[in-house]
């Protein structure tokens, strides 16, 4: 989604949605990894049914990781493709359906945003490439030493794109990959897997939606199955509520900002490639055996609860003395569809509306202000009430001339206080050498003894080492310097210090790039017009122009969300939005879209979003249509092109003002170059179909063998009773696995399957009428979760801290310390942390480096202790109490197992506690004779909460 800050500011105003992941790893004995039993029960304490796998967020870290070195060849992306997916596997453990969707061919609507993507790309490798070869000249004239430069060819991430040779290959590997699991893994054995390749036509994720969507209108639906899609994009999000399933969970990898990245240039990490020096790399291990590796953590897994979310939208939304019944699920719909005015991947955002600045929370005011005189609801079904939103639109243009003067001054004071930061932190610099090891300075007042000199004359020859190197360095760049013509006092002796230009770090602030629109003085939307659009202030015939689009546009991205895709050709036509004061008289802007409209075929999508330097996926006669200056299309493919950083200070924030293709001359071109394609480009160029994969043991394997024999060309529908109420329409596959036919292996470094025991056939989701509405509600029969949020929890998601939940059980047990364990862990703690781990000082968060959302249990020998924890779980409770706590204290760290300080902690818990009991501070002490049901009245260890029920998040 276009809303880079939105899971940023949603996770922030609704903070109990997230639930970090429980994972099982693999176990390793005598050198044999014993792989993860999948068949067991879910460690989360939840079951899932289904699995949805938005492939191409999956694709992307896989084959260039920004955290770690590239995979070699395309062998290894496969392999850690696989491996990607058998984590996500172990991790939610689906009982019914695993589906795969690749991105296939988008409409036009997406294609200008994945053009813009692909230019950027191409344009940022150019780039790269150029500053390393200025930064390895530099670095070498200054004396410093760079490793030779490798002949390894660059990944272009943009062959992942529909209509490739690679995604040709990656759906091959992807069946290979799904006939093995289905024949080895126990886990995989009762599953139904849909694979979505890039061969058909659509979005992963709304390929996805489109899934559910056709199977909710079928009257065998479940409507309690319980649906988990893994992606990182925020537009899930909104598609998960807009399906109005009650269990819908988004599982995504934990945002973890600031990872350490190795320096292009030198391969070393600490630095980036504008700020290396050239020096020698340090010896890694003993014998230099770490010397390839990069130190990376291993990326952790979040669960989104879109139930939750569901909850916290209750509370915002319902709203009393309505002329009109009140119904959540229509108030949702529109929530959904007041979130695309501060961005999609289809619109700009309006100019006013900032997700970082509250627009969300601005538009949800002015809704609950306005809906008295709307008179109803936005939307229906994904179908707009376009009078009502006018009503909308026109109280945030009240207020737009407000928001830009406020964010003037927010920026005015933001920089005031970074630059009074700067000042700060070099007035607190300290000495330019400390003694290390035994002779370092440790602080007052530590209860630590002193540690008796040991080996004094090495600790002081490795200091004079390591003086002798910052010497070395020195000695380095004064020589570069002295090369260059440069006496050693520096370049005052050239020209007098008021001639010399100060370096950007040096300076007390960053260059600003240029506005000319300047929202925040009067006329700001007559220069606004004027610089975006070059029309002037007073043609209101443009505006209106503009306006319709965007009214088509957002007509088009809620029908998308709720319907599927509406049109396939249509696109917004500009690269700006209008302002919010101009939405008016927009009722009759909008009638309906085109209907019968075809997607493009993967070469001609590729001819659309591909620039000239990625023209090697194509044929060579397409591709010279994008290098050949008498070419009739050449002014699509321009060598460079313009960034608009449009009040933003990145690059990437901008706006790439690229040409807008049109598809008639587009088409018209490549006429001539269709003779050209070969057999396979052809095929390739093809549009396919889902395929769908079950195992022996499934009760659908045999339906589908007897397909098979029969050698029926028919089309043929799915009976419901063999695959959990799944219905659809099956067709024979060209090039089919079989049961007991041998699967060869299309990666080298694994083996055929030789007795396989999948079957595939071809898959197509049930057909409708046209004219066919989806309702957005909740199905009947849908039993609808227990209540999670208590009225702590809201008061807590706008203020105070938050204190995450251990898994989906919101009863699992939280152990509490004594005084005397608060000491312990203060002082073996992370001194670095302000005030201690549990004093005043930064919040919860912040003291953590597991994450944000970090809230793993105590880890397992917790148990082997003879602590005797607080009966918390048999306090009375309902769903809006919550027991006393029994110490004010926050909850567990993550510690590492067996740390000096975390065994000695745990030794002093049991006599802490009962001294806290007998001196009456042992917080809440439950009635006599009370006894523990679950195990039979013996208080020993953690232990773990009762199994929770299937689909049961309380």
């Amino acid at each position: 989604m276009g809303v880079p800050a939105f899971f940023r500011w949603l996770s922030r105003k609704y903070p109990s949605i997230i639930v970090h992941c429980l994972e099982e790893k693999a176990k390793e004995y005598n050198g044999i990894k014993i792989p993860v039993d999948t068949s067991k029960p879910n460690p989360n304490e939840v079951e899932f049914d289904i699995l949805y796998l938005d492939m191409n967020g999956i694709i992307h870290p896989c084959t260039h990781p920004e955290d770690k070195p590239a995979p070699k060849n395309e062998d290894e992306m496969m392999v850690a493709i696989f491996e990607y997916i058998d984590r996500l596997f172990n991790i939610v453990r689906p009982r019914r359906v695993l589906y795969m969707a690749i991105d296939g061919v988008a409409p036009r609507a997406k294609m200008n945003q994945q053009r813009s993507r692909r230019f950027r790309a191409s344009k940022e490798g150019v780039e790269l490439v150029e500053e390393k070869n200025k930064m390895r000249e530099e670095v070498i004239q200054r004396g410093g030493y760079l490793p030779p430069e490798g002949i390894k060819e660059r990944f272009d991430s943009n062959c992942i794109t529909p209509g490739t040779e690679f995604m040709d290959n990656l759906a091959k590997c992807l069946r290979y990959y799904v006939a093995d699991r289905l024949t080895n893994d126990p886990g995989w054995r009762n599953i139904t897997v849909f694979l979505s390749d890039a061969s058909v036509p659509g979005e992963g994720e709304h390929k996805i939606m489109d899934f559910i969507r056709r199977q909710r209108a079928q009257p065998n639906h479940d409507p309690n199955t319980h649906h988990c899609l893994c992606g990182a994009d925020a537009d899930l999000i909104m598609l998960g509520l807009a399906t109005h399933e009650p269990n819908f969970t988004i599982i995504r990898e934990e945002f973890k900002p600031n990872k350490p990245r190795p320096c292009a240039l030198c391969g070393q990490m600490g630095h980036e490639i504008k700020d290396c020096q050239g020096l020698a790399r340090e010896k890694q291990g003993e014998h230099d055996e770490f010397a390839d590796t990069v130190p990376v953590s291993e990326q952790e897994f979040i669960f989104i609860r879109l139930s939750v979310l569901r909850e916290y939208l209750e509370r915002e939304l319902t709203m009393a003395s309505l002329p009109f019944p009140f119904n959540f699920e229509r108030s949702v719909d529109d929530w959904v569809f007041m979130c695309f005015f501060v961005g999609n991947d289809f619109l700009p955002h309006l100019p006013s509306l900032e997700i970082r600045e509250g627009a969300i929370d601005r538009l949800v005011g002015i809704y609950k202000d306005v809906v008295h005189k709307t008179g109803g609801y936005l939307t229906e079904n994904g179908f707009v009430n376009l009078e009502r939103v006018e009503l909308i639109m026109q109280a945030v243009g009240v207020a737009e001339d407000n928001i830009f003067k406020k964010r003037k001054d927010d920026d005015e004071s933001f920089k005031r206080r970074m630059k009074e930061k700067k000042k700060r932190m070099k007035a607190d610099q300290g000495p330019s050498f400390v003694p290390g090891g035994q002779f370092a300075p440790r602080a007052l007042g530590g209860r630590d003894r002193p540690i008796a000199v040991q080996n004094a004359r090495q600790t002081a020859y490795d200091m004079r080492m390591q003086g002798n190197q910052r010497n070395q360095e020195a000695a380095q760049s004064l020589r570069a310097m002295m090369k260059n013509g440069k006496s050693a006092a520096g370049a005052s002796n050239d020209m007098d210090n008021r001639g010399v230009k100060r370096k950007a770090e040096d300076s007390d602030s960053e260059p600003e790039p240029e506005d000319n629109v300047r929202l925040w003085e009067e006329g700001w939307k007559q220069r606004y017009y004027k610089t975006k659009f070059d029309v002037d202030a007073t043609d209101d015939e443009f505006r209106k122009k503009v306006v319709k689009s965007y009214v088509e546009g957002l007509c088009w991205v809620l029908r998308y969300y709720y319907q599927g895709c509406a049109s396939w050709k249509w696109y917004f036509p500009f690269h700006y939005a209008p302002f919010a004061s101009d939405f008016k008289d927009i009722k009759g802007m909008f009638s309906d879209f085109e209907k019968g409209t075809k997607p493009f075929k993967p070469l001609e999508q590729l001819m659309g979003v591909f620039p000239a330097a990625s023209g090697n996926f194509l044929p060579p006669t397409w591709r010279a249509l994008m290098t050949d200056p008498l070419s009739s299309i050449i002014d699509f493919y321009p060598d460079d092109f313009a960034i608009d950083l449009n009040g933003k200070k990145y690059a990437w924030q901008g706006v790439a003002l690229l040409p807008f293709v049109d598809e008639r001359r587009l088409r018209a071109a490549l006429a001539d170059v269709y003779t050209d394609l070969s057999p396979e480009e052809v095929r390739r160029n093809s549009l396919g179909s889902d395929v769908v994969f079950v195992g022996k043991s499934h009760p659908l394997c045999d339906f589908i063998r007897e397909l098979y024999f029969a050698e029926s060309h028919e089309a043929t529908e799915i009976p419901a009773e063999l695959c959990h109420g799944i219905q659809g329409i099956l067709n024979l596959d060209e090039d089919p696995i079989l049961p007991d036919k041998p699967v060869e292996s299309p990666i080298p470094t694994l083996r055929d399957i030789s007795s396989n025991n999948a079957i595939g056939i071809k898959f197509k989701d049930p057909q409708y009428d046209d004219g066919f509405v989806f309702k957005a509600v909740v199905l009947p029969g849908a039993k609808i979760p227990n209540k999670v949020l208590k009225p702590g929890d809201w008061e807590q998601s706008n203020r105070g801290p938050w204190r995450p939940q251990l898994g989906f059980n919101p009863n699992r047990q939280q152990a509490h310390l004594g005084q005397s364990a608060f000491r312990k862990l203060n002082h073996y703690g992370d001194r670095n942390q302000g005030a201690g781990l549990f004093g005043a000082g930064p919040s919860f968060e912040a003291q953590h480096r597991g994450g944000q959302y970090s809230n793993a249990p105590p880890p397992r020998n917790y148990q082997q202790g003879n602590y005797r924890p607080s009966q918390r779980d048999h306090y009375p409770q309902n769903q809006y109490s919550r027991p006393p706590p029994v110490n004010a204290a926050a909850p567990y760290p993550r510690f590492q197992h067996g740390s000096h300080g975390w065994d000695q902690a745990m030794q002093s818990q049991s006599t802490a506690y009962q001294q806290n009991q007998q001196r009456g501070r042992g917080g809440w002490r439950p009635p006599q004779n009370q006894q523990d049901s679950h195990r039979g009245g013996q208080q020993q260890g953690y232990g773990l909460p009762p199994p929770s029920r299937r689909n049961n998040w309380n």
